[in-house]
This record gives C-alpha cells, structure tokens and sequence, in this order.
C-alpha cells in the first residue's frame, strides 16, 4: 500500500499524485483520462477504457463435447463479446458442442464460421441488462418448477414433470447472465454504476441466484424421480404437498426479505425464513417415518424427494440469511 498527502491548487482544486508503477503499467501518463466513481466513503479511480466490446481467442484443438461446451461458457461469464474458437480445424462435433454451447447462452449467436474458427458473439447490449430483474425472473421459474414438480408427482402426470425438466435450462441460462454480470462489477466501477447497483449488492444477488438455481435443479430431481414412480400413496402425496408449502413459504419470505427497500422489513422476514427452516427439519423427520412402511424401492425414491425438498428449504435460508447481511449496517472503508 502506498498513500499520497492531498494538496490543494489554484485555491480550491485539490490534488493527488499517482504511484508512478501503478501508472506505467496501466499506461497512465500524462493527458491519459481517467475515470472517477465514488463509491460512499471511498473513491474508484480506474483508466479511462474506449474498447466497446471485449473480444477473446480460445484454442479449442484438444476440447471436445461437454469440456468445450463449457470452455465457451466460461468465456461468456468472464465477459468476452467476441469469441474466437481456434483449431488446425474444427470437427463436426466440435461444432455441435459450440452450437449446444451458444443455445446454452441468452443473446449469443454464432457470427462466422471457417474450416479452423468460428467467432461467436454476445447480441444483447450490455446496458439493458439488470440483474435485479434476471435474479426476479429467476425466482419466480425456480418456484413455479418447484410447485409443478410437486404437482406432477401427486396427480402422476408426466407431460408437467417433463415441462419442469425442460425449465431447468431457463434457470441455467439466467444464471449464467447474473455471473456475467456480477464478474463484470468485480473488473470494472463502470460496469455497477451502468448497473445503478453497489458492488455489494450485486454480490449478494449473485449468491442468491446459486441458490435459486440448486432449488431448479432439485426441482428437476423431483420430475425425473416422479416419471418412474407412477402413483403414489394418498397420505405420503398430502404430507408432501405439505412439506412443499412449508419449504416454498420459506423461499418466498426470504427472496421478500432479499428485495426489501426498508431494513426492519428486511430482518423481520430473513428471521421468519430462518425459523421455518429449523421447524421444515421436524416436518421431514415425520415424513421419512411415514416412508418405512413402503415397499423399499419406492421409500428410497420418495426419500430423495423428501431431502430435496428439505434442501430446497435449506437454500431458502441461505438467501435469508444473505438478506440480512445486505440489511445490515456497513462500516465505513
């Protein structure tokens, strides 16, 4: 750490030199712009960057399926708009995985394709992407997948536990936009106030839309279950519809609790939310009770529902408990 006594010229302009090493290697010198961003009590200062999109060369010669289709989504969420897929040439599987990959991706498309590349590109403009909203939307489809998955393991019906499965790459998708987004505050002060969100906030966001997408997984769990399950019990399909409300009322107080403008508002619900998660433990221990009077093959199938609806809950309280830290006092820098 180095710091500099602030100086005062023409009478009323203060100033502040800059560390000559941090300057040379981010080529500061003199008329270079530089940017300014106050950030409460602390002030950002950052290179002024004219580069409008970010372009990215990856060599995918030894990438195959699942590896590369990964390999490019790590390259979108680091926050590439252009990316170049190199190789002495591009087989047709590859070019099937960068398809699956794009697919994978909101606002991406392949821009040109040649014997050894092809050049995907981000369409959306960053400036009208929100991660408040992506986060929004990704609440209300990990919920609705949730209740539909219950729904389609009671009244055995296939057609919705195939919908369920299907939305579990919505969620995905929505996912991969908040990590984008949140990775691009981290590099750049610019980047969260185009947001108008505080780097903390997108931190927070951002941790709980991992838990909105584990509660879509667990979701889609449940589907693939129900479709070999066929009919279940009438007393084991209401102490579930139960447990489903229980762990759904939990994430609904505290994603409240996360989107709270007023502070005591934001407590009382991320403490309500906390609770309920500690009485859904009691509630679990009576249905695998219940369980052991069934045929085994079919317990052990209802028991994983079981632990993903525990667990569902469980995530509920972890966004809770990331609530209440957001609606925490901060100290100052």
């Amino acid at each position: 750490m180095e710091t500099r006594k602030v100086q005062m010229t023409g009478g009323s302009t203060y100033t502040v030199s800059l560390p000559k090493g941090w300057a040379t290697d981010n080529d500061v010198g003199s008329g270079t712009v530089v940017e300014l961003y106050p950030e409460d009590d602390a002030l950002l200062l950052t290179p002024q960057n004219d580069t409008e999109r970010q372009e990215g060369t990856l060599d995918v010669s030894d990438l195959e399926g699942e590896r590369l289709t990964r390999a490019v989504m790590t390259m979108y969420v680091s926050g590439f708009d252009i990316i170049r897929l190199e190789a002495g040439r591009i087989t047709t599987s590859q070019r099937r995985a960068i398809r699956d990959a794009t697919q994978s991706l909101v606002g991406v498309e392949v821009l040109e394709e040649t014997t050894d590349s092809v050049v995907i590109q981000d369409l959306l403009d960053s400036s009208e992407l929100s991660i408040v909203n992506a986060v929004r939307r990704m609440r209300l489809i990990a919920a609705s997948m949730l209740e539909d998955a219950v729904r389609a393991l009671i009244e055995n019906d296939d057609d919705i536990a195939y919908d369920v499965i299907e939305r579990d790459d919505d969620v995905d998708r929505l996912w991969l936009v908040v990590s984008r987004i949140f990775r691009a505050t981290l590099r750049s002060p610019r980047a969260a106030e185009e947001l108008g969100v505080s780097r903390e906030d997108c931190f927070d966001f951002h941790s709980s839309a991992r838990q909105l997408e584990r509660v879509a997984d667990h979701a889609s769990k449940i589907s693939q279950l129900s479709l070999k399950l066929g009919g279940i019990p009438d007393e084991v399909a209401d102490a579930l519809a139960d447990l489903h409300a229980d762990a759904s009322a939990v994430l609904e107080k505290a994603m409240d609790a996360l989107f709270a403008e007023e502070t005591d508002e934001a407590n009382q619900l991320g403490h309500a939310a906390h609770e309920a998660v500690l009485e859904i433990d009691e509630h679990t221990r009576y249905v695998d009770d219940m369980l052991r009077d069934l045929d085994p093959v079919q317990a052990q199938s209802l028991g994983l529902i079981v632990d993903s609806l525990s667990r569902s809950a469980d995530y509920g309280g972890n966004i809770a408990e990331t609530a209440l830290q957001k609606a925490a006092p901060r100290p100052r820098s």
